[in-house]
């Protein structure tokens, strides 16, 4: 059965224009679809692009500040709860509870990444915010008692919330690639995730605030391992509002994720409700929830809606998608680069404090001057690095171009980790800094953001969400085995009358590795600035093809007067 012309709405002005008329003669699923669509990916940018992008980035800054704040929380543990190791946590302990997150990162990342696909983006979307606040809340309230112990209840809480900012990742990418403008789309994907900087910020900044408002109980105390009594109540009150702080954000996302309407793309390709996308469509344009569509109308639509000629999601597809080279490299290289991007990144980030010792940040005449360091040096470096990492990508990938970029970042990654590695025991402590600043700053104007944006993009909507979430899986299991297999081994062959890191040098030389071999896995990876999403994951080819037009013409004059028919006996 051809699809009939659909009956024109009232409505529509000089400033709302009434875009469903545009297309109600249009017979066509397939040509309605490929129409609507180009209306998001040529609108020009506006209001509806920024609400987009701010509600996705404060999850991510939520993330972020989850998981950075873990640095300053495996410090503050240990001056509280193992005074009777000098108030420091136990090399296994602290690295459990700083993989943990990891951990259940990857359950989330495999788990929503699968289920936005299937059940869609919208009902999933706003889930994983109310995993991280329960988790988050949780966290801040454990206590420890006769049959449970403090490292055991904070690594069970920060795996369910691992779960929580798992299912964010890939959720957001690929809802802002879909309502994304074409021309900005990298720009608007690297925004939200540059919120990451910001959240790391955001930890260090509360963690400084309030070691600064407990100052006149952390003074008594001249280490940390004689911390007790009154500063180790400080110390334990202030590590409950560092963790507890982070559910704040998130809440004020909640409702606004919750309520977004589901993505015009999913709609068309995967729920297959062509009336429902296209006045979605609409509605997303002039900035409303999501659009109302007749439902008439719609009904008519559902019964033409098998005409669509972009395939039905289904496991057969999906290896037979994969099982094309040319589709297996692409998810090759977005999950290779991300897992050996994080087996650097993590294992670096998550030890901001050993790194500020090494440096000359972590020390002090009392414990106050000692947390306040490291709170004030965390500042300090991601300022100097992270962040205008970050904006130089959102600032460059939509001209400079996604590829070229996490090149350029592999590229300088691999050497800044050499004559750091090779030349550690000879730098000055200045001199350790400035390589860490360099090192953040191509962390993220490099692959951090391009392994971010490059997944959202490339494949098909009906796979997207999926080969995200895999390829985001894969990252966190390359920060699993940086954290507890590489990260851990810079304490080999320490004793008491050593330094505390004497393998650190050995492990630089580790991450360059891994940097080097992240140039060949960026090969595989298609150049997506300026490009269509339909473009880029062969979907096009189901609408715009010549050959396509011209049978649709075809079938479409021949059933033109049966249409006319149906609908004059519809009317009487």
């Amino acid at each position: 059965m051809a699809a009939p012309v659909l009956a024109k709405t009232a409505g529509g002005n000089s400033a709302f224009h009434n875009f469903n008329n545009d297309f109600a003669h249009i017979r066509d699923p397939n040509e309605r679809r490929r129409l609507a669509l180009a209306e998001i990916d040529k609108a020009p940018f506006g209001w509806y692009h920024i609400r987009a992008c701010v509600v996705a980035g404060v999850g991510f800054f939520t993330d972020s500040y989850d998981i950075f704040a873990v640095s300053l929380l495996s410090t503050m543990i240990g001056i509280v709860y193992f005074n009777n190791r000098k108030g420091v946590t136990p090399p296994t302990s602290d690295t459990a509870i700083k993989v943990s997150t990891s951990a259940g990162t990857v359950v989330g990342q495999f788990g929503f990444g699968a289920l936005a696909d299937i059940v869609g983006r919208k009902r999933m979307y706003g889930l994983e915010l109310i995993v991280i606040i329960v988790a988050t809340l949780a966290q801040a309230l454990v206590g420890v008692g006769p049959g449970t112990g403090i490292v055991g209840l904070l690594i069970f809480w920060r795996v369910i919330m691992g779960i929580g900012i798992g299912g964010d990742y890939p959720l957001s990418s690929i809802i802002t690639s879909e309502f994304a403008t074409t021309k900005w789309r990298g720009a608007m994907m690297g925004a939200v995730f540059a919120m990451q900087g910001f959240g790391q910020l955001g930890g260090a900044l509360v963690a400084l605030v309030t070691i600064v408002g407990f100052k006149g109980s952390l003074s008594q105390a001249k280490t940390i391992a004689v911390c007790t009594g009154d500063c180790a109540l400080a110390v334990d009150k202030s590590w409950r509002i560092l963790i507890g702080f982070g559910a704040v954000p998130a809440c004020i996302a909640l409702y606004y994720r919750l309520t977004i309407p589901e993505t015009p793309r999913y709609t068309f390709d995967v729920a297959r409700d062509v009336e429902k996308a296209n006045d979605d469509v609409q509605a997303y344009m002039k900035g409303k929830h999501e659009g109302n569509p007749d439902e008439v109308a719609r009904a008519q639509a559902f019964q033409v809606a098998d005409q669509l000629t972009v395939p039905k999601a289904s496991f057969k597809d999906f290896i037979h998608h994969y099982g094309q080279w040319r589709n297996g490299k692409i998810l090759l290289g977005t999950a290779g680069s991300w897992f050996l991007l994080d087996v650097a990144f993590y294992g670096l980030n998550l030890n901001t404090t050993t790194v500020l010792g090494a440096i000359g940040y972590g020390g002090g005449s009392n414990v106050y001057h000692v947390l306040y360091n490291l709170a004030a040096g965390s500042c300090i470096l991601v300022c100097a690095g992270a962040i205008p990492g970050y904006w130089c990508s959102v600032a460059t990938v939509d001209t400079f171009g996604r590829k070229p970029v996490q090149m350029m970042g592999f590229v300088a990654l691999t050497i800044l980790f050499i004559v750091w590695g090779f030349d550690f025991k000879n730098l000055k402590p200045h001199g350790h800094l400035a390589i860490y600043v360099l090192v953040q700053f191509f962390f993220n104007f490099g692959p951090n953001a391009t392994t971010f944006i490059v997944p959202g993009e490339c494949f098909p909507t009906r796979y997207r969400s999926t080969s995200h979430g895999f390829s985001a899986g894969m990252g966190k299991i390359g920060s699993i085995i940086g954290q507890a297999g590489i990260a851990k081994l810079r304490t080999k062959g320490a004793t008491s009358k050593t330094v505390a890191n004497p393998y650190q040098n050995h492990v630089m030389q580790i991450y360059s590795l891994f940097m080097f071999l992240g140039i060949f896995t960026t090969l595989c990876i298609p150049e997506t600035k300026r490009k269509t999403l339909e473009e880029l994951s062969g979907d096009e080819q189901y609408t715009s093809s010549s050959e396509h037009i011209a049978a649709v013409a075809d079938k479409t004059s021949e059933e033109a007067p049966k249409e006319r028919a149906v609908q004059e006996s519809v009317a009487v």
